[in-house]
């Protein structure tokens, strides 16, 4: 009898945020497909997470800079399995300019390429089948750098090439809502200061003051960071739940972007 449970494209699933997303699919019976090119480090712990969800599944390595690779890609997902339903376009590089330093133009063109070129390669492999398969999503996950660049405490963690790329994002998800209507539904999922994603658990973040980091905090209105299960759950809210949700934009920063300053009490006998 023919699969036709639903399949998933995650990239850059091999840690952290794309990895935890992968396994959430793959736990709800989607069979899913999940690239990576670095942190080979990672990848026997990620098969071996994957194959104990008993789903059906296949790892890849690619370089998604290399535009030519990318419909080979969706070819070998359609071959094994038939069918594409979602595309998770987790894949990024750049931001913390107290890693990088001053540009260089190596720099600058590998945030691009990474954080936003790729995104439309892949994306426009995909359409023809998310089409086909009637009902498909896609997440444009993107950072709030495309709103705040680089300012205030941000200005430590997000680039100028990575905040302008973020920003193309955004654009490209309202044009690619209109090329996938009525069938496929594509959203963007803009975060915040994550754990595993400019915060806690990367190298950047390490390398920040307590001050800095404790500005950072303080201008989230929350007053914390965000887990990478709070970006699982948004993911499987675009996915499955915002039936009537496309073009749009759900910001996941804690209130990063208001700022973390209170509203001043209203004069007494003012409602």
């Amino acid at each position: 009898m023919t699969d036709t449970s639903p399949v998933a494209l995650v990239l850059g699933a091999i840690k952290g945020i794309g990895k935890d997303i992968a396994l959430s699919l793959a736990r709800s019976g989607i069979r899913t497909v999940a690239t990576y090119h670095d942190w080979q480090t990672h990848l026997a712990a990620l098969e071996q997470d994957l194959q104990a969800t008993g789903t059906s599944h296949l790892i890849v390595e690619i370089d998604l800079r290399k535009t030519g690779q990318i419909a080979d890609l969706i070819e070998q997902i359609i071959n094994r399995f038939g069918r594409l339903d979602f595309l998770i376009n987790n894949i990024e590089r750049g931001g913390w300019p107290v890693v990088h330093g001053p540009y260089t133009q190596d720099q600058w063109d590998l945030e691009m390429a990474t954080t936003l070129r790729a995104k439309w390669w892949v994306f426009n492999a995909a359409l023809p089948h998310l089409k086909a398969a009637g009902h498909g999503a896609v997440v444009n996950i993107s950072s709030i750098a495309g709103i705040v660049g680089r300012s205030g405490p941000a200005s430590f963690v997000f680039n100028d090439g990575y905040a302008a790329a973020n920003r193309g994002i955004a654009l490209l998800t309202e044009t690619w809502a209109r090329m996938g209507a009525p069938g496929v539904r594509v959203n963007e999922l803009m975060l915040g200061l994550i754990q595993t994603r400019h915060a806690e658990e990367t190298r950047g973040w390490t390398l920040l003051t307590d001050a800095r980091k404790e500005a950072l905090i303080h201008h989230t209105l929350l007053g914390r960071t965000g887990a990478v299960d709070d970006v699982v759950r948004a993911v499987r809210f675009l996915l499955f739940d915002a039936a009537f949700m496309t073009g749009s934009c759900l910001r996941l920063d804690g209130g990063y972007v208001l700022g973390g300053e209170p509203v001043a009490p209203m004069p007494p006998g003012v409602v």
